[in-house]
């Protein structure tokens, strides 16, 4: 995917004000628009000169853009970083799924998404009395916040326009109680969070998407929880019980004889806590110990001999 200078199509520098966001795209609507446009390929740039204007005339989606497209070029291969948009706090107002589908890859892949799941709150704005927009915001937490609860202060980046159009980030800080079992997009609301209502209506909420960072031992997917497990070459081929330590307790795990690396195990109940907890899923991997010492060589020429054994002639299951 080719990165867009959104900057360049509309010819205004990155400290444009809105104003002057406004003024370039106008010029350049008179000259592309198909209805009036003698120029070659009026509707791909008319197309460009909208898609440019749908995000730099967007405070929140032109914070965005600016933050994660620092020194990229024009045409430069380009791929978001995952959760990119983790700490942002976004308004309703993110890209509809008609503007996602008539721009381009680029813009479908920043905004697409953007700030998680989000919609108008509801009530319709009258004259007189309007609830606030709910705002939504994905944060990452540690795995072992699922199992045990939490408070957690949590800061997030919202993005502002100035007297002038130019629009900066401001951070505000929440603590957040984090529920035991909470799980990979579950959302955390917190009610009057959101945007401020209008005529004396309540606030709108926040709306916090839940993702989690990486771990360096443990995956989750859902509620399920997947561990790479190493276990002696004697412990597979015999059999054994061998500890498994969890971020809030352990459990013991029988290992079946002859178990082959790649096998997975499930311990039904053992993953992310919940009225119907997950499951731990065991992927197991064999580890061979060193051939490091005369005694450990023997070990293995003996093996060597006795056993037999050729592994690219046995039938695997």
């Amino acid at each position: 995917m080719e990165f867009k200078d959104y900057y360049k199509i509309l010819g205004v520098s990155r400290d444009a004000t809105a104003d002057e966001i406004k003024k370039a795209y106008r010029k350049l609507a008179r000259k592309y628009h198909p209805d009036v446009s003698k120029e070659a390929d009026a509707e791909a740039h008319m197309k460009e000169v909208n898609e440019a204007n749908a995000v730099l005339s967007d405070p929140e989606k032109r914070v965005a853009y600016d933050q994660l497209g620092r020194g990229y070029q024009p045409g430069q291969d380009f791929r978001p970083p995952p959760d990119w948009d983790a700490g942002f706090e976004f308004s309703g107002r993110g890209a509809s799924p008609g503007e996602a589908a008539d721009f381009s890859d680029f813009f479908a892949e920043l905004f697409g998404r953007m700030g998680g799941a989000r919609g108008f709150a509801g009530g319709q704005r009258t004259q007189f009395q309007a609830r606030g927009e709910d705002h939504h915001a994905k944060v990452l937490l540690d795995i072992e916040d699922a199992f045990s609860g939490a408070t957690r202060q949590i800061s997030l980046r919202a993005p502002k326009s100035d007297a002038q159009g130019r629009v900066t980030l401001e951070t505000r800080t929440l603590n957040v109680r984090i529920p035991q079992g909470v799980h990979a997009g579950q959302i955390i609301r917190l009610a009057g969070q959101g945007e401020p209502g209008f005529g004396g209506a309540p606030a709108g909420d926040l709306m916090l998407e839940v993702q989690f960072r990486p771990h360096p031992r443990f995956r989750a997917q859902g509620r399920d929880l997947h561990l790479s497990l190493p276990v002696a070459p004697w412990e597979a081929a015999l059999g054994a019980v061998v500890q498994v330590d969890l971020p809030q307790g352990g459990v013991k795990v029988r290992i079946p004889e002859g178990t082959q690396s790649g096998r997975q195990l499930r311990v039904r109940g053992k993953g992310i806590p919940g009225t119907s907890p997950g499951d731990l899923l065991l992927d197991i991997q064999v580890l061979l110990p060193p051939a490091d010492t005369a005694k450990a060589r023997e070990i293995y020429q003996t093996m060597a001999r006795e056993l037999a054994f050729d592994p690219r002639s046995q039938r695997r299951t």
